[in-house]
């Protein structure tokens, strides 16, 4: 049996295949996506440098795919040190998935929760549980809102289900929706690391990449330039970073074995600040209990 198991969520692209090549380092990586060929090739290539790789297949957007990804783990018996999750999606249109709820909210927030809330009972005690997310949920963050979001527009769990946001928000399709969605991935951290101490919850905002697939719907162009003229430089640029460096960032914490829980940490790997309200305890605390009601409405 490994001593050390690290599954990780969006590994085949972006910040979460260069992650998936670091923590092949340290241990057996459990590789989570909804593309068997990208898995089963992540898989071949971590083989290849000698490292351990299972792949697991699950759509995150679908409650009952993230369950019956999350059952298929635990079957295996494996002693999971660290869970990473960092798949997401900014779709620059609405959409919804088979329960009609809002796609960016559902494969950014809902998904990582149920993978989380569903998979911790099965962890080992002091296993490290990173969330990646945004400091585009924060109104207050010049960068972002000279970018074109104006924070995250969280009405309820519900009302964000259904892609309704708080008004006066963004202009910039999308951009409400992946805000939101992200002040819940944070709100999550902070509530379950609360609950939970015998795990540590930690969340990265690992900078701007635009190297990532995350503006995989962007022209041909702009996704030309993002990958081969920004990104190289992207490190030397405030808040700014690329996949390898933000891979070698994450892997640090999470294979940091002390026992810091409930912690914001910048591109740097530097302990930040997000929004003033999802910092509150009360508004964390909500977000998580209207998060558990919404899945209690539905059969997944």
């Amino acid at each position: 049996m490994p001593d050390k198991v690290y599954v990780i969520t969006g590994p085949t692209s972006g910040f979460g295949r260069r992650t998936a090549l670091e923590l092949a380092k340290h241990g057996t990586v459990v590789l989570v996506g909804r593309n068997a060929a990208k898995l089963d090739d992540m898989r071949s290539i971590i083989v290849g440098r000698g490292g351990k790789a299972l792949s697991v297949l699950c759509d995150l957007s679908d409650p009952t795919s993230v369950r019956r990804a999350v059952a298929q783990i635990t079957e295996l018996g494996l002693p999971i040190t660290g869970v990473l999750n960092n798949a997401g999606i900014f779709p620059n249109r609405p959409g919804t998935n088979a329960l009609g709820w809002d796609t960016a909210y559902a494969t950014n927030h809902i998904g990582p929760f149920v993978f989380t809330e569903t998979l911790v009972p099965h962890l080992e005690d002091g296993a490290q549980v990173v969330f990646i997310v945004s400091a585009v949920e924060d109104p207050e963050r010049k960068a972002a809102t000279m970018s074109g979001f104006r924070g995250a527009r969280y009405i309820s769990a519900e009302a964000s289900a259904r892609g309704e946001w708080k008004p006066g928000g963004s202009k910039l399709p999308g951009a409400d929706a992946y805000a939101t969605s992200k002040q819940c991935n944070l709100a999550t951290v902070l509530a379950f690391a609360r609950e939970t101490p015998r795990l540590r919850f930690n969340a990265i905002e690992p900078g701007f990449a635009p190297g990532t697939n995350l503006g995989r719907d962007a022209g041909l162009f702009l996704r030309l330039l993002s990958k081969y003229v920004l990104s190289p430089l992207a490190p030397l640029i405030k808040y700014w970073t690329n996949p390898g460096t933000a891979a070698r960032m994450i892997t640090r914490i999470l294979t940091d074995e002390s026992d810091t829980t409930g912690v914001y940490y910048d591109e740097k790997g530097r302990p930040m600040r997000g929004s003033a309200q999802v910092h509150d305890p009360a508004f964390n605390a909500r977000v998580v209990a209207e998060t558990r009601a919404l899945l209690g409405t539905v059969d997944v």
